[in-house]
Parts: structure tokens; C-alpha cells; sequence
């Protein structure tokens, strides 16, 4: 199973970013999808995920209200909207897969990762 983040970038404080996440999973309408990040010098931690159909979504403290986790499962893509950037979003983003359909927060749970994007926020 692959999958591909792409929608990162260099943004000012304040501004917004999308980021999206698209894999060859032929069940992917069965995972459940988060997104995690890495910032320099510190340890992944977990942004926002969602359950397999959608109805279900999770958040760091860190990020809610700003942040919005999205899945288009006929595309076979999950998004992140970000708005409302601060300089301490900066970093590595991550989608991951839990092929079992749980919604978690630990990313031992999960079983597939993307590559990653760059998330640069300037103040």
C-alpha cells in the first residue's frame, strides 16, 4: 500500500494550507486515516484522524478549531485543511492507515505512512 502526501509548503502566520494524502489501497474505503506531524528535535505526534466512513474524526487539542480532516473514498484521498497557521505547526506532516478501521491516536496503531510534506509557517 502506498500513499502520497502532497500540499505542503511555506506559508505565513495566519494563513492556510491543504494538505492531501492519495493511495493505491484497493479497501481503502476500510482504513481509518490520520495525519501526524514531526517537528525538528521532537518526537510524531498525532494531528487529526478519521474513520472509515467519514462519520467519525479526531483532533489534537493543539489544532482543533483550525484544522479539519476530510476523506473522499471514491477517490481514495484524505485531506487536511488548515487554516489559522501558527509558526509551531511547522513540520513533517504525515498520513498514515490503520487497515483494521480504527480510529486511534497512538501511530503504533498504524500500518502505512506516506512519505511526508514540509509544513513551513513564518511568523
Amino acid at each position: 500500500v502506498q500513499l502520497q502526501a502532497s500540499g505542503g509548503g511555506l506559508v505565513q502566520s495566519g494563513g492556510s494550507l491543504r494538505l492531501s494524502c492519495v493511495t493505491s489501497a484497493r479497501t481503502f474505503y476500510n482504513y481509518a486515516m490520520a495525519w501526524f506531524r514531526q517537528a525538528p528535535g521532537k518526537e510524531r505526534e498525532f494531528v487529526a484522524g478519521i474513520s472509515w466512513s467519514g462519520g467519525s474524526s479526531l483532533y489534537a487539542d493543539s489544532v482543533t478549531g483550525r484544522f479539519t480532516i476530510s476523506r473522499d473514498n471514491a477517490k481514495k484521498t484524505v485531506n487536511l485543511q488548515m487554516n489559522s497557521l501558527k509558526p509551531e505547526d511547522t513540520a513533517v506532516y504525515y498520513c498514515a492507515a490503520e487497515v483494521r478501521g480504527k480510529l486511534v491516536r497512538s501511530s503504533y496503531e498504524y500500518d502505512y505512512w506516506g512519505q511526508g510534506t514540509q509544513v513551513t509557517v513564518s511568523s
